[in-house]
């Protein structure tokens, strides 16, 4: 903007064709440097998102502003108030993207908070409340960045699920996360041409396990192997990175993809990882994304701070996410499964499809060091290794699992690929009768 334009708001609302030629919803509330929302604008989020609804076609929206419009006192008040409705009717209906260029403060941040996936470009901002007033309230100095920057929203408080350099690769982005949805909740995913063969054999799979069943690795090489073309979208990636979450297509069919992360506090799962997995989860049933499940956890991740803050609560976010899942859901256990963690990640009992494990798996109630301990607190060292090498060879194996039940195949790391792509072609019609109600009462 010159210094002769006006300071006016320069706002649109458009219906856009992505690179796939599907249509979707723009609307960009642009405005000058440190400008506020107005009114006007909020009107056009509502009015974007109720269109978007209507024509059942994904809902972009682009954030530059800062807080409200002070001098339109309650006006702009009640028009974010009327955004947040409509954003909200649209939820689970069609997709719904922002990207944030630039600021947002209080009621517009909130607008943030129910977009389905936020893409954050470097040196924005997003607070509820800004640094002069948390510095007054609580006595500490912020700046901008350190309370709201583009990473803390990405890496702290899990409010982007990407983070990218400028505006042109956040579009970028928003076009490969639509490519592997539906327009809206009533359609099929897309399929997405790949010439990645599905019954390609993945060997390495299994040599990324460490022999040791401590030791760390990258679950994402795993998901590389098994995914057409090695191509995985992440989705929070910097957010709590012991849970990794993300799409991708196995034999031209998106999948949303959970896997617990051995290379963050050893893959087990605590409360920001149970949010965002169960969130992901949600997100997934809501537009028929199958899920595929890569397990390898030894439990929740322990400590008073976790349960005074509300550990109960939160996995269950995770458990009530998957048990609600009606979409075709494959589970994988790569190495450990103990626990309640066992059963918040999507296990048989929780209702998935089709469960695998690999030879290496170890499914029970707790490692055999811990159950040593509890059941044989007077033995001495000497007798504690004997009983937790009986404990191991007679329970932490996939065959004993797959006696009870609770794992339909045993199959070798190179079949996975085919397995979960043969499995998801076999689920591919399948459809659950939903109970008649009002909506359930998530756990949050």
């Amino acid at each position: 903007m010159t210094a002769t334009e006006p300071d006016v708001q320069r706002s649109t609302r458009v219906v856009e064709r992505g690179s796939d030629g599907r249509r979707r919803v723009v609307v960009r509330i642009a405005t000058r440097e440190e400008s506020a929302l107005t009114s006007a604008d909020a009107n056009l989020i509502a009015s974007g998102a109720a269109n978007a609804r209507e024509q059942g076609i994904p809902f972009v929206c682009e954030f530059r502003a800062n807080g409200p419009a002070a001098e339109e006192e309650l006006a702009v008040t009640f028009a974010i108030g009327a955004a947040a409705r409509q954003l909200t009717a649209c939820s689970g209906r069609v997709p719904m993207i922002g990207v944030l260029h630039g600021d947002a403060v209080a009621g517009p941040a909130l607008l943030l908070g129910i977009l389905d996936h936020v893409i954050v470009v470097d040196h924005s901002h997003a607070f509820v409340s800004g640094p002069a007033m948390v510095s007054e309230f609580t006595g500490v100095e912020f700046n901008r960045t350190e309370l709201g920057g583009a990473s803390v929203l990405a890496n702290q408080a899990g409010v982007a699920s990407m983070q990218v350099p400028d505006l042109d690769a956040a579009y970028a982005l928003v076009d490969d996360l639509l490519s592997v949805l539906p327009s809206n909740n009533e359609e099929p995913a897309p399929f997405i041409a790949s010439s990645d063969p599905i019954d390609r054999p993945v060997p390495d799979a299994g040599d990324i396990i460490p022999d040791t069943p401590t030791g760390a690795y990258d679950v994402r090489d795993v998901i590389a192997e098994i995914v057409d073309d090695g191509w995985f979208l992440e989705s929070r990636a910097t957010y709590a990175n012991n849970l990794v979450t993300g799409f991708a297509s196995i034999g031209g069919l998106p999948v949303g993809i959970v896997a617990n992360q051995p290379m963050a506090i050893a893959g087990t799962l605590d409360i920001p990882s149970s949010q965002k997995g169960g969130r992901f989860v949600a997100f997934c049933d809501a537009f028929n994304l199958p899920l595929v499940t890569l397990v390898d956890t030894s439990g929740f991740y322990p400590g008073k701070d976790l349960e005074w803050r509300g550990m109960i609560r939160y996995g269950a976010q995770l458990a009530f996410a998957y048990a609600r899942a009606t979409v075709p859901r494959i589970n994988v256990t790569l190495r450990k499964s103990y626990g309640g963690a066992y059963i918040v990640m999507d296990s048989k009992n929780m209702g998935n499809d089709l469960a695998f494990a690999w030879p290496s798996a170890e499914i029970a109630v707790m490692g055999a060091k811990g159950a040593v301990e509890i059941l044989h607190r007077k033995a001495d060292a000497d007798e504690r290794v004997e009983l937790e090498a009986a404990y191991e060879e007679r329970l932490l194996n996939p065959y004993i699992a797959a006696q009870r039940g609770t794992v339909d195949v045993v199959i070798t790391p190179e079949q996975t690929r085919s397995e979960i792509g043969h499995g998801l072609q076999l689920l591919a019609s399948k459809r659950e009768i939903l109970p008649r109600r009002k909506h359930d009462n998530t756990p949050l």
